[in-house]
């Protein structure tokens, strides 16, 4: 569990660099791990960067479709997907 919670935080800085245009850095962080959100995290820097069919590739490793709303939504999405869950984060506990 504790290491999934430290994932989901390291995601989650991911995201906020995205946020903030460090694309190489948010990219750097996200192609480290595997799951549903590294994968649409990844997805979506792609699909930011302009390069569609390798998004449309880590969509897919996220089982799910494109996107369709803007790119604010989809971040606004994702930091919900990240942060949320029935036992915190990603689904994980946070450790004690």
């Amino acid at each position: 569990m504790e290491q999934g919670y430290a994932m989901a935080k390291l995601l989650i800085e991911a995201l906020d660099k995205a946020e903030a245009g460090e694309w190489d850095a948010a990219h750097d962080i996200v192609q480290q791990y595997d799951g549903r959100g590294a994968a649409w995290l990844h997805a979506y820097l792609h699909k930011v960067e302009g390069d569609d069919s390798n998004a449309r590739y880590w969509y897919r490793k996220a089982d799910m479709q494109p996107f369709e709303g803007d790119r604010y939504e989809e971040l606004y999405a994702l930091r919900q997907e990240l942060t949320s869950g029935t036992e915190g984060m990603m689904g994980q506990k946070p450790a004690t």
